[in-house]
């Protein structure tokens, strides 16, 4: 039974989704999340290679959110072509995340990814450690960081556990 871990909508709150870009490390990439006038949001932005950059992300605190490692994300999208991560966290304290990367098509279409074929990684590095494991979730988030200059929108309408 699929459940609905955000639903982007009007009357959605994305107060508390966090931007976190490059800029952290002296980037200059900037992004921002929205809702959009079709009641989706769209996490969008530029990103830019100067001073060692190269990523915009955003991420949300789902609170504790108990998962087995055989369930799958689903999250209804329309991207731009490009490629992104999906990204989540089993304790929001850790350093690392286990992250997917999904390619977006320009239609709306909905991304099925495996918690269990989620891998971890830090700073852009894959750690040796085993695969997403875990009993919960407490971070979903989206990056983007192609190693190229660009300008980036993809726009949500939900993301869901089944």
């Amino acid at each position: 039974m699929e459940t609905i871990l955000f639903d982007f909508s009007e009357k959605a709150d994305v107060s508390d989704w966090q931007i976190v870009n490059d800029n952290v490390m002296g980037g200059r990439s900037n992004s921002k999340l929205l809702i959009n006038d079709a009641g989706n949001g769209v996490f969008t932005g530029t990103i830019s290679l100067e001073n060692n950059g190269g990523f915009a992300s955003t991420r949300y605190n789902t609170g504790t959110y108990p998962v087995l490692p055989n369930q799958t994300i689903k999250i209804r999208l329309k991207g731009d072509g490009q490629r992104y991560q999906f990204r989540v966290k089993n304790d929001k304290r850790a350093y690392w995340s286990y992250i997917q990367y999904f390619d977006t098509s320009g239609d709306w279409e909905t991304v099925t990814i495996a918690l269990g074929a989620m891998y971890p990684t830090y700073r852009g590095r894959r750690l040796e450690a085993p695969n997403f494991a875990e009993n919960q979730i407490e971070e979903l988030g989206f990056l983007i960081g192609n190693k190229k200059e660009a300008t980036f929108a993809l726009e949500i309408d939900y993301v869901a556990i089944d």
